[in-house]
């Protein structure tokens, strides 16, 4: 017997594959025929096998959800509210995150009695890549791979979405004990640059898919405002880079 399921999360070859993969390997299927376009999967089994036990084949990778055909999951609602929300309320948890970083880092400045721009950027960077790091290691499989569906380094070795979090989390406490400028401006502009490029594609080619930069707690859709995030973050890097060699 034959049966088609409805998978949602698949956005490239490689979530097609895995799914095929782990949905093979339940015991009484015989075959498994994704079509990526309509995210559906057509099932050979021996027997009927609940759909239960199907997704929980899946639990492993909460991104992909499998449901019959004329079902609609949890999931799927939520994707449809999510479409029907304000802006801000879409973007509520990064704006509050960019709100306290901008909060705390002008506090410092008022406080030391003289605002000193290099220095401001200095701290932003530290407390952003802190904060951002810290939410894709909550969740560092999510992380990754999400961000392997878009980023031009992380689609062609997985394993970089892993190391990403990490940079971060360096970078965070370079900007913070002052670790040698010149280097950790330079690994900055390097890294960012190369993050935007995937981020761009994704939105110019209107794909709709979930933004990464808060790890997989926050299911935030890729949009103009992860292209100024990571913008921003080239251009104090490269500002600050500027600033030391021509001092």
């Amino acid at each position: 017997m034959t049966h088609t399921y409805n998978i949602t999360g698949m956005t490239c070859s490689g979530c097609q594959a895995k799914v095929q993969t782990v949905l093979s390997k339940v015991k009484g299927v015989q075959n498994v025929k994704i079509d990526l376009s309509k995210g559906e999967a057509s099932i050979d089994m021996e027997h009927h096998i609940p759909t239960s036990e199907l997704q929980s084949a899946l639990k492993d990778y909460p991104k992909y959800q499998l449901f019959e055909n004329g079902h609609q999951n949890h999931d799927s609602v939520t994707t449809n509210a999510e479409e029907t929300r304000s802006w801000f309320e879409t973007y509520k948890p990064i704006l509050l995150i960019f709100g306290y970083i901008l909060a705390t880092t002008i506090l410092i400045e008022v406080v030391s009695g003289a605002f000193d721009w290099i220095r401001w950027m200095g701290h932003f960077m530290a407390g952003f890549f802190l904060v951002f790091s810290f939410f894709k290691l909550l969740n560092l499989r999510g992380f990754a791979e999400s961000y392997s569906t878009y980023d031009i380094v992380a689609k062609i070795w997985p394993g970089w979405g892993y190391v990403y979090a990490f940079v971060e989390l360096a970078l965070g406490i370079a900007f913070l004990t002052g670790f040698n400028p010149l280097l950790t401006n330079a690994v900055t502009f390097v890294v960012m640059t190369v993050s935007i490029i995937g981020v761009l594609q994704s939105v110019l080619n209107k794909r709709k898919i979930k933004c990464a930069c808060l790890g997989a707690l926050f299911n935030l859709p890729m949009s103009t405002i992860t292209i100024i995030e990571d913008a921003l973050m080239i251009l104090m890097s490269l500002t600050m880079l500027t600033t030391l060699l021509n001092a």
